[in-house]
């Protein structure tokens, strides 16, 4: 492989302009007594927690909660792209309106490449992938696939990321995982 890259100028999205969660964050102020009775409180829960915790992990609080595509995008924007210095969500190839969720936990992540003839979509793919099922719940089935019309071997490139054998073969081969490793390092979420 040459080191010369395959799309030597992407455009590039200021982290600005990538899609976030509005929240209003309030600082709150506590009276001196307030605060040491409330961090006692906390202290005394979290050893709490800590002592039940083989129990809890036992018992079914419930249905999780839902995802939503902000929150899958949240969580793969931040992978690094394997051949800039930038994340996917800065080159544009996972974008918030490219993420549905269907019924029964099918999630759809469409991607785009920065360029139709992209040797990397399979490996960007792969690395979205991972990430998706190494961080949300085994009840939600992630299918990765490229935007219609944006890469010349589509159909190919699908089929590689959503055949669950060959998904498994890529994650033996060690230079593939040294590779995805290193594109999921930048993961902030």
């Amino acid at each position: 492989m040459s080191d010369e890259p395959i799309n030597a100028n992407p455009t590039v999205k200021d982290t600005s302009q990538l899609p976030t969660r509005e929240t209003k964050t309030t600082l709150r102020t506590f009276p001196h007594e307030q605060y040491e009775a409330g961090l006692d409180s906390l202290v005394t829960q979290y050893l709490f927690d800590c002592d039940n915790e083989d129990q809890r992990d036992d018992e079914d609080n419930g249905p999780d909660e839902p995802l939503d595509a902000q929150e899958i995008y949240d969580l793969i924007a931040s992978i690094s792209d394997p051949e800039h210095p930038l994340s996917l969500g800065q080159l544009s190839v996972v974008n918030l309106p490219d993420i549905s969720k269907g019924e029964l936990g099918h999630v759809c992540v469409q991607i785009t490449p920065t360029i139709t003839h992209c040797s990397l979509a399979t490996l960007i793919g792969l690395g979205i992938r991972v990430r998706l099922d190494r961080s949300v719940s085994k009840k939600y089935r992630p299918q990765i696939i490229v935007k219609e019309g944006t890469h010349q071997s589509e159909k190919q490139v699908n089929k590689q990321l959503n055949d669950k054998e060959r998904v498994c073969a890529a994650c033996e081969n060690p230079q593939l995982v040294k590779v995805v490793s290193q594109m999921l390092s930048t993961c902030v979420v």
